[in-house]
């Protein structure tokens, strides 16, 4: 599980911001807490913020730490290769708007629990990034019963020695040998096979990252069908009855693969109809899948993501979950991963939205209910509901209307509007 991810100097983030899951001690909704390593987790946060606050960016943060952890071992010593093909790495992005922070390091960290481990074992790992050069990297971990000790397992900073403990001599070398300046030690220790160091970067690649609000990430989501949909009926029923949890008209899946028009094309394609009841007939009308609605098209995308983060207990970032879909079909994603039957192994979803039926005492904890706000300078700031404070120190009650309250501007995090007086229409004079 996550616990906290912390960032700092990454797009609209000049100060170091934390998304921690930590759960308070409030009380309201006790139910909604995991216990993991001795820590209280919670398995929802909802993010909040006006348009162009910057929320989007706690998702690109996370996005991005992932991307490097997965590639970066490619990056560095391939800038021939890059010449000739003209690919190059995604650099980072700092807080441009601020003359010492363009120039700055820009750094990534989490702490988590893995949940593959069963051991109730504590990691914290980050890094720290200065233009296409990687300055600091740090990986400890912590015993369930080691309470606040953590023990190195790597340490490395730029112009110092390499410290790795518990790791073979061969081990060492190889990373010594293969280390670039832009590439991380996880990066490449997965690449070389060296099992404590790939565990870490499964644990990124076991979350999922899904961005609805990118309309080419939408459009290929919506096509990416789920593991073994074409060929295992069982999974296909599976998603029938997902479908059925919002939708009872979808009542199966015809799936026929499509003749390939060059015989040296050796991919496969597939038409794929749903199967609508037609009354009380008991006749099907068979309707292709790319038609369906836009929600449907979204639902079916999710589920994928869905399904793989709530079997293995692993993370779900989503980028504006309220898309396309009806706030009741929103507020029942959240209650499956608040579901103790359902959500069996505490998976987690983490999500930005302007969803208001969703910003609701009773639904959500208020240290579940995140806010994004831009301050004068151009700055995003992250905090929780349960941290907030007004201008005479007053902190959020639990019986307060929160959503009346937050479009009415208390809690920040809201846009600043105008009269649209330049769209005001010309008279019959033309004036």
């Amino acid at each position: 599980m996550l616990i906290q991810f912390n960032f700092k100097n990454f797009k609209s983030f000049r100060d170091e911001v934390s998304l921690d899951l930590t759960a308070t001690k409030i009380t309201e909704h006790e139910n909604h807490v995991a216990e993991a390593a001795n820590d209280k987790l919670l398995k929802v946060a909802a993010i909040y913020g006006a348009n162009a606050s910057g929320k989007s960016n706690v998702y690109d943060a996370f996005e991005y730490m992932t991307y490097y952890v997965d590639e970066s071992f490619k990056f560095g010593d391939e800038e021939e290769r890059r010449r000739k093909t003209g690919d190059s790495y995604l650099k980072v992005t700092p807080f441009l708007f601020d003359e010492n922070s363009r120039d700055e390091e820009t750094t990534f960290e989490v702490f988590y629990v893995d949940n593959s481990e069963d051991t109730g074992k504590t990691y914290q790992y980050g890094f720290s990034l200065k233009k296409d050069e990687v300055v600091e990297e740090w990986l400890y971990s912590k015993a369930k019963t080691a309470r606040n000790k953590y023990r190195t397992i790597f340490y490395r900073k730029k112009g110092e020695e390499l410290e790795m403990n518990g790791f073979s001599k061969n081990h060492v070398e190889n990373i010594k040998a293969s280390l670039n300046k832009e590439s991380l030690i996880v990066s490449l220790g997965s690449k070389l096979r060296i099992a404590k160091l790939k565990k870490v970067r499964d644990w990124f690649l076991n979350n999922e990252i899904v961005n609805f609000g990118d309309p080419a990430e939408n459009f290929f989501l919506s096509r990416v069908l789920p593991e073994g949909f074409i060929d295992r009926k069982e999974v296909q029923d599976n998603v029938v009855e997902y479908f059925a949890s919002f939708d009872e008209a979808i009542q199966d899946f015809n799936v026929e693969e499509l003749p390939q028009e060059d015989e040296k094309d050796n991919s496969k394609s597939y038409k794929i109809d749903a199967l609508h009841k037609m009354g009380d007939s008991g006749k099907m009308a068979s309707i292709p899948l790319k038609q369906e609605s836009s929600g449907t098209l979204k639902m079916f995308a999710l589920y994928p993501s869905l399904k793989e983060v709530l079997d293995q207990g692993s993370t779900l970032f989503i980028d504006e979950l309220n898309a396309r879909l009806h706030p009741l079909l929103v507020r029942n994603i959240i209650l499956t991963f608040l579901s103790p039957e359902i959500n069996t192994r505490n998976a987690q979803l983490v999500f930005t939205t302007h969803d208001i039926w969703q910003f609701s005492n009773e639904l959500l904890r208020r240290d579940e209910i995140w806010m994004v706000n831009k301050n004068r300078d151009g700055v995003s700031e992250l905090y929780s509901l349960v941290e907030f404070k007004d201008e005479e120190g007053n902190k959020v009650r639990r019986d307060e209307a929160l959503a009346k309250n937050y479009l009415t501007g208390n809690y920040g995090a809201i846009p600043a509007l105008k009269p649209m007086k330049m769209l005001k229409g010309r008279g019959a004079d033309g004036k």
